[in-house]
């Protein structure tokens, strides 16, 4: 029985908690959160969970054999690496820390002390995003790959963005998840990264954007567009887009019931594929396409709650069987390198070459495979 504390009791925090308590194998020994408005609900729910408000008294009080990073992301590097000195394994919410180098140091004591770290990569957990990449690398090279989620919020959810935006963008926070799914696609090493943001607020506390969309260049020619705003302003018009597109035709998510009906804050609808609409490109003497398109329907998938379960059964089985997750964390780094990369692009106003610092850190050594 693997015994965890989870750090965090907001979205995330609260669903994977849910998990932990439901799946046989893990014990979940209490929540560390600063509010007791937030913890204290979920602890109750959970059977009387005990609660804390202090990340280190936690951690000595309950010896837990996993921590659950699933606080702010500006907390992920000292949790995590306090977590792995305590002895614990690590399930940590994306993105895996602040900077690359933070990133790098967490993977390095990782490995040092013999420890497993699990990034929440959610969708690489869904069984219909893995058939729409698997479907994406069947369409030939280049790729051309248009994916946003843009996400008009307001009352707690505004509340929620603003304290993300205290330590980084939308583009950043929610662009490692899609570049990430680019990088599967396309398996060729990103050669540079350009971006443009918008602060669209006086209500950010920081400088920082509320809109930002960032383009990337892969070796094989590939392209890559990824768009992301927060905030009430937000238009809901095409929030969710994710369409690729190759030589051999085309691959996109679309919902044929959705009809208008929007709510870009609704958490499950990030994840949401309902159909893939697959076309042919291939054509007959005559011009005419030879193939009808293909809708494929996958709107019996996992919600939000039971791709979370899935996260934690990944994270048990790498633990129990000493899974090799070398590549997990190296995919993790270096997609918050691209949106690191695009961050300082929007700042600069300039286009940031891949190809030297992922030469001269050797991170990537997976991604032409």
């Amino acid at each position: 029985m693997i015994r965890v504390l989870v750090v965090g009791a907001g979205n995330m925090g609260a669903s994977h908690a849910r998990a932990y308590h439901q799946l046989n194998g893990f014990q979940l020994v209490g929540i560390v959160a600063p509010s007791p408005r937030r913890r204290s609900p979920l602890a109750r729910e959970l059977g009387g969970i005990a609660e804390f408000s202090d990340f280190e008294q936690a951690l000595a009080q309950t010896s837990p054999d996993a921590v659950a990073v699933c606080s702010y992301p500006d907390t992920h590097k000292e949790y995590t690496l306090k977590a792995l000195q305590a002895g614990a394994h690590v399930f940590v919410e994306k993105p895996l820390a602040e900077t690359v180098e933070d990133a790098r140091e967490i993977v390095q004591t990782a490995t040092r002390l013999n420890r497993k770290v699990v990034v929440g990569y959610i969708l690489r957990h869904h069984p219909a995003w893995q058939k729409f990449i698997e479907l994406a690398r069947s369409l030939g090279k280049p790729l051309v790959m248009r994916m946003n989620l843009n996400q008009q919020s307001s009352g707690k959810e505004w509340e929620t963005h603003k304290q993300l935006m205290n330590s980084m963008s939308p583009i950043v926070d929610c662009g490692v998840h899609y570049v990430d799914v680019m990088c599967q696609m396309t398996r060729s090493k990103p050669v540079r990264v350009q971006a443009i943001g918008a602060r669209l607020t006086d209500e950010i506390k920081t400088d920082m954007y509320n809109y930002g969309q960032l383009q990337v260049v892969f070796e094989d020619g590939s392209v890559g567009w990824y768009e992301a705003g927060w905030g009430p302003m937000i238009s809901e018009t095409a929030f969710f887009v994710k369409d690729v597109i190759g030589p051999k035709g085309c691959v996109s998510i679309v919902d044929p019931a959705q009809q208008g009906k929007t709510d870009s804050a609704d958490i499950d609808s990030h994840t949401k594929t309902n159909s893939l609409l697959l076309h042919f490109a291939e054509r007959d003497e005559m011009g005419q396409f030879t193939k009808p398109d293909q809708l494929i329907d996958t709107h019996n998938e996992p919600d939000h709650q039971e791709l979370c379960n899935r996260e934690q059964q990944f994270f048990l089985k790498a633990i129990t069987e000493d899974l090799d997750l070398k590549e997990h964390l190296e995919d993790a780094v270096n997609s918050l390198r691209i949106v690191l990369a695009a961050d300082q692009s929007v700042r600069s106003g300039k286009v940031i070459s891949l190809t030297e610092t992922f030469e001269k850190s050797g991170d990537y050594t997976n991604l032409s495979t």
